[in-house]
């Protein structure tokens, strides 16, 4: 079963300094149908404003993934890390018993865009623990995140995986899933048809109970998608 969330469907706050779509529950927007899916907690896609940022603020007992899709993040955290983050760089922060943190636009003229992603651990407490990395643009699946770090993908405390999936166009790919998982198909840019069904940029859709995905680039340039496998 293949269900879409059209990416209008979802939830917004602007703030001025940030505009953000939810695709679960967050914040402000609240959704009952709409609380995430198995661990897949938050999917915000958020448009913050050169010079701006969110502040340093505290997390505990989540695994947060940040992927840049415009701009630069300038992060800084409680465990004494400094770092910037490029457009298509992956970062996976494990807060663990808690860990403070602060994400801001390192553009003074350019607006960062990212895509804020959040899944619950399966272990509770532990230190903390921050990863970056930038697996580069091949065309075909590439694995960014799973439970092992095998590979040299980011080790996430959870029984999931997230891969990136960029698409030429006129290409296919067949992917063989487990039925008894769950999975989750969020469209960064492009068109394309999953097992049929027509996504546009930023729609998303849950898997269940399928066994493969055909997924189709139907539009006139690359797609670039992210693909989770959930427990």
């Amino acid at each position: 079963m293949i269900t879409l969330r059209k990416s209008e469907d979802r939830g917004q706050a602007n703030f001025g300094w940030l505009n953000a779509k939810h695709t679960f529950s967050f914040g402000h927007y609240y959704d009952e149908e709409h609380m995430g899916y198995s661990a897949l907690r938050v999917i915000n896609d958020d448009t913050v404003e050169s010079s701006a940022g969110f502040g340093t603020h505290g997390h505990k007992d989540m695994e947060i993934i940040s992927y840049v899709t415009q701009g630069l993040i300038k992060h800084k955290d409680s465990m004494g890390n400094v770092k910037t983050l490029p457009k298509g760089e992956f970062q996976l922060m494990s807060a663990g018993k808690g860990v403070q943190h602060s994400e801001f636009n390192g553009s003074d003229s350019q607006q960062l865009k990212l895509l804020q992603i959040w899944i619950e651990p399966n272990e509770l407490g532990g230190e903390p623990g921050y990863q970056q990395k930038q697996f580069g643009n091949e065309h075909g699946i590439t694995p960014i995140v799973t439970p092992t770090g095998e590979a040299g993908t980011l080790k996430i405390k959870q029984d999931a995986r997230l891969s990136q999936l960029i698409l030429p166009k006129g290409e296919s790919i067949n992917l063989e899933v487990d039925s008894k998982r769950k999975g989750y198909v969020h469209l960064v840019e492009g068109q394309i048809e999953v097992n049929g069904i027509k996504m546009d940029a930023a729609d998303g859709a849950k898997i269940s109970d399928e066994n493969a995905l055909l997924i189709r680039n139907t539009s006139d340039d690359l797609v670039t998608a992210l693909i989770f496998d959930l427990p």
